[in-house]
């Protein structure tokens, strides 16, 4: 009789459970449903923003890390942002700032979201990166080195390294690192979804597993995504674990459209986190109004030339001589000049006039 009365408990236990998180629109570990992913993104408005790091930030190391983090640079280049309309601020975390001292961390990022908050835009944490630009596959705490003048991010920092990313008895420590991050802000509105990995290589398919399963451990409010990237196997498991598909393209309109379309096969809200390469054919005035037209979500590549050096074409060296073409990525100069007046003026009318459009499922 006591073991049936344990059982009846027991179950009732696991329907309140299921309930309650029914209530929420979300089992705990599971993926979103498609339904749970486009209420979601029809309560916001369509996002259009921008991937950022400060100005005077070689890296992402440098952004976070404590002897350059820069809340008062930030606040400056995001209240220019903010003129714009802009919506959306897309960043790369790093593991070993994290990792040094992670009360340090959670502080200062909560001040980055603050910051962004104030401005009215939401973010999109990225919580690693394979990419290098240059010749350091791992990275380094401290001071940064300065730029290697002509050469696009010569000193980008992957997040946690390459190292780590082959090395699965390092796990636990990255394991930590998730769980904290993603734990300690599960709940907070300002972050809008979190992005797993950027660009992920073919050799990180292990890891990126594990950090889905890390993440639906934590169970966040927010969906969870990583850009389609990749060999089929490493695109494949992507794909099915995403709650929200993401992607990047640096290519012409015809290319983007192409793209969507394919994308759609997933019937699930669809956002490009990477995009504008004007040398290329990646420009506002051509793919933007793809992006608003089909409702999907769109962050360019850069807000104020600095460190970074990102208005350089990609593979550009320092032997190439001085480069005074067309800009690749990026809004201002480091002193606040428009690159383009009339980019910026197309795109505040369309996030302006984006609550006229319509959500294409």
């Amino acid at each position: 009789m006591e073991n049936s009365q344990k059982i009846v408990r027991n179950c009732l236990l696991l329907l309140l459970l299921f309930l309650t998180c029914s209530v929420r629109g979300q089992i705990p570990n599971e993926r979103w449903s498609t339904d749970q992913a486009w209420k979601w993104y029809n309560e916001n408005p369509w996002i259009c923003g921008f991937n950022y790091i400060p100005a005077n930030a070689i890296n992402y190391t440098a952004m976070w890390d404590k002897t350059s983090f820069s809340p008062e640079v930030i606040e400056r280049e995001l209240a220019l942002a903010e003129t714009t309309g802009f919506n959306t601020v897309r960043v790369v975390l790093q593991f070993i700032v994290w990792e040094d001292d992670p009360k340090y961390f959670d502080q200062v990022f909560g001040d980055f979201l603050s910051i962004c908050k104030s401005h009215k835009m939401k973010v999109i944490p990225a919580l690693f990166d394979d990419c290098v630009f240059g010749t350091n596959v791992d990275p380094t705490l401290g001071k940064q080195p300065e730029p290697f003048d002509g050469w696009y991010a010569w000193a980008w920092s992957p997040s946690p390294g390459h190292t780590m990313v082959a090395d699965s008895t390092t796990w636990f420590r990255l394991e930590k690192y998730v769980k904290n991050v993603i734990g300690t802000f599960k709940n907070e509105s300002s972050v809008l979804t979190w992005d797993l990995y950027n660009e992920p290589n073919d050799k990180s398919l292990p890891l990126v597993k594990k950090v889905f399963k890390w993440a639906r451990e934590v169970d966040p409010t927010q969906p969870v995504t990583i850009c389609i990237f990749g060999n089929p196997e490493l695109t494949k498991t992507i794909a099915v674990n995403s709650d929200i598909i993401t992607f990047h393209n640096y290519s012409p309109k015809e290319d983007v459209e192409k793209t969507i379309l394919s994308l759609k096969q997933y019937k699930r809200p669809i956002i490009c986190t990477e995009w504008l390469n004007r040398p290329l054919g990646s420009t506002v005035e051509s793919v933007l109004p793809v992006f608003s037209g089909e409702k999907v979500g769109c962050l360019h590549w850069g807000l104020v030339n600095g460190k970074t050096q990102t208005n350089l074409p990609w593979g550009h060296r320092p032997g190439d001589g001085p480069y005074n073409r067309i800009w690749q990525h990026d809004l201002y100069t480091s002193d606040f000049k428009m690159y383009s007046p009339y980019e910026l003026e197309l795109f505040k009318k369309t996030i302006s006039g984006s609550k006229l459009l319509k959500v294409i499922k």
